[in-house]
Protein backbone atom coordinates (compact mmCIF):
# COMPACT_ATOMS: atom_id res chain seq x y z
CA UNK A 1 0.00 0.00 0.00
CA UNK A 2 1.17 3.48 -0.86
CA UNK A 3 -0.39 6.66 0.41
CA UNK A 4 0.37 10.32 -0.06
CA UNK A 5 -1.02 13.36 1.69
CA UNK A 6 -0.73 16.84 0.22
CA UNK A 7 -1.76 20.45 0.79
CA UNK A 8 -3.12 22.77 -1.87
CA UNK A 9 -2.48 26.50 -1.78
CA UNK A 10 -4.36 28.67 -2.08
CA UNK A 11 -7.18 26.91 -0.32
CA UNK A 12 -10.04 26.04 -2.62
CA UNK A 13 -13.66 25.04 -2.23
CA UNK A 14 -14.45 21.37 -1.68
CA UNK A 15 -16.13 21.32 -5.10
CA UNK A 16 -12.75 22.00 -6.74
CA UNK A 17 -10.61 20.31 -4.07
CA UNK A 18 -12.09 16.83 -4.57
CA UNK A 19 -11.26 16.62 -8.30
CA UNK A 20 -7.89 18.33 -7.71
CA UNK A 21 -7.06 15.58 -5.22
CA UNK A 22 -8.04 12.96 -7.78
CA UNK A 23 -5.93 14.62 -10.46
CA UNK A 24 -2.96 14.80 -8.09
CA UNK A 25 -3.39 11.10 -7.27
CA UNK A 26 -3.58 10.21 -10.97
CA UNK A 27 -0.47 12.26 -11.68
CA UNK A 28 1.44 10.63 -8.81
CA UNK A 29 0.46 7.09 -9.79
CA UNK A 30 1.20 7.74 -13.49
CA UNK A 31 4.65 9.09 -12.57
CA UNK A 32 5.27 5.88 -10.62
CA UNK A 33 4.28 4.04 -13.83
CA UNK A 34 1.54 2.04 -12.13
CA UNK A 35 -1.37 1.19 -14.38
CA UNK A 36 -3.54 -1.22 -12.40
CA UNK A 37 -4.68 0.78 -9.39
CA UNK A 38 -7.98 0.95 -7.51
CA UNK A 39 -8.89 4.53 -6.66
CA UNK A 40 -11.53 4.70 -3.92
CA UNK A 41 -13.22 8.05 -3.40
CA UNK A 42 -15.79 9.18 -0.89
CA UNK A 43 -17.11 11.87 -3.24
CA UNK A 44 -20.05 10.41 -5.13
CA UNK A 45 -20.27 13.57 -7.24
CA UNK A 46 -16.71 13.09 -8.52
CA UNK A 47 -17.16 9.37 -9.22
CA UNK A 48 -20.51 9.87 -10.97
CA UNK A 49 -19.18 12.76 -13.05
CA UNK A 50 -16.09 10.76 -13.96
CA UNK A 51 -18.26 7.97 -15.36
CA UNK A 52 -20.41 10.27 -17.53
CA UNK A 53 -19.67 12.16 -20.72
CA UNK A 54 -20.94 15.51 -19.49
CA UNK A 55 -18.79 18.52 -20.29
CA UNK A 56 -19.01 21.88 -18.58
CA UNK A 57 -16.77 24.91 -18.37
CA UNK A 58 -16.88 25.61 -14.65
CA UNK A 59 -13.80 24.82 -12.58
CA UNK A 60 -15.13 21.44 -11.45
CA UNK A 61 -15.81 20.33 -15.02
CA UNK A 62 -12.45 21.54 -16.29
CA UNK A 63 -10.57 19.66 -13.58
CA UNK A 64 -12.66 16.53 -14.20
CA UNK A 65 -11.90 16.77 -17.92
CA UNK A 66 -8.17 16.80 -17.09
CA UNK A 67 -8.72 13.78 -14.79
CA UNK A 68 -10.49 11.83 -17.53
CA UNK A 69 -7.77 12.70 -20.03
CA UNK A 70 -4.96 11.55 -17.72
CA UNK A 71 -6.88 8.39 -16.82
CA UNK A 72 -7.42 7.47 -20.48
CA UNK A 73 -3.80 8.12 -21.39
CA UNK A 74 -1.98 6.61 -18.41
CA UNK A 75 -4.26 4.50 -16.22
CA UNK A 76 -6.50 2.48 -18.55
CA UNK A 77 -6.30 -0.69 -16.43
CA UNK A 78 -7.28 1.09 -13.23
CA UNK A 79 -10.65 1.46 -11.51
CA UNK A 80 -12.47 4.30 -9.81
CA UNK A 81 -14.95 3.35 -7.13
CA UNK A 82 -17.17 5.14 -4.66
CA UNK A 83 -17.05 4.25 -0.97
CA UNK A 84 -19.11 5.98 1.68
CA UNK A 85 -17.05 8.15 3.99
CA UNK A 86 -18.14 6.02 6.95
CA UNK A 87 -16.71 2.86 5.36
CA UNK A 88 -13.58 4.49 3.98
CA UNK A 89 -11.79 4.73 7.31
CA UNK A 90 -8.30 4.60 5.82
CA UNK A 91 -8.74 7.77 3.77
CA UNK A 92 -10.46 9.49 6.68
CA UNK A 93 -7.57 8.71 9.04
CA UNK A 94 -5.00 9.86 6.47
CA UNK A 95 -6.87 13.14 5.97
CA UNK A 96 -6.67 13.78 9.71
CA UNK A 97 -2.92 13.10 9.65
CA UNK A 98 -2.46 15.43 6.66
CA UNK A 99 -3.71 18.37 8.70
CA UNK A 100 -0.70 17.99 11.00
CA UNK A 101 1.86 18.45 8.22
CA UNK A 102 2.79 21.55 6.25
CA UNK A 103 3.90 19.69 3.13
CA UNK A 104 3.17 16.39 1.42
CA UNK A 105 4.00 13.09 3.07
CA UNK A 106 4.61 9.78 1.38
CA UNK A 107 3.79 6.55 3.20
CA UNK A 108 5.48 3.47 1.80
CA UNK A 109 4.81 1.24 4.78
CA UNK A 110 1.47 1.20 6.46
CA UNK A 111 1.36 4.14 8.88
CA UNK A 112 0.63 3.10 12.44
CA UNK A 113 -2.31 5.52 12.58
CA UNK A 114 -4.25 3.41 10.08
CA UNK A 115 -2.91 -0.12 10.58
CA UNK A 116 -5.88 -1.14 12.77
CA UNK A 117 -8.34 0.50 10.37
CA UNK A 118 -6.85 -1.41 7.43
CA UNK A 119 -7.05 -4.72 9.30
CA UNK A 120 -10.69 -4.04 10.21
CA UNK A 121 -11.60 -3.13 6.62
CA UNK A 122 -9.86 -6.20 5.21
CA UNK A 123 -11.74 -8.43 7.65
CA UNK A 124 -15.02 -6.66 6.82
CA UNK A 125 -14.52 -7.06 3.04
CA UNK A 126 -13.56 -10.71 3.45
CA UNK A 127 -16.67 -11.39 5.51
CA UNK A 128 -18.87 -9.67 2.90
CA UNK A 129 -17.31 -11.73 0.12
CA UNK A 130 -17.90 -14.90 2.13
CA UNK A 131 -21.56 -13.96 2.65
CA UNK A 132 -21.99 -13.26 -1.09
CA UNK A 133 -20.27 -16.54 -1.98
CA UNK A 134 -22.51 -18.45 0.46
CA UNK A 135 -25.61 -16.88 -1.11
CA UNK A 136 -24.55 -18.12 -4.55
CA UNK A 137 -24.17 -21.70 -3.33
Amino acid sequence: MLAKTAWFTPLCAVNEGEPMGLYTAFEWVANLQFDNVDFVLDSKKVVDYFRTCIDDSIEFGCIMYACKHMFQNSLQNSLIEFSRRQTNGIAHQLSKVALCHTSFNLYIDTPSCIRIVIDNEINWVCSLKKIERDKLL
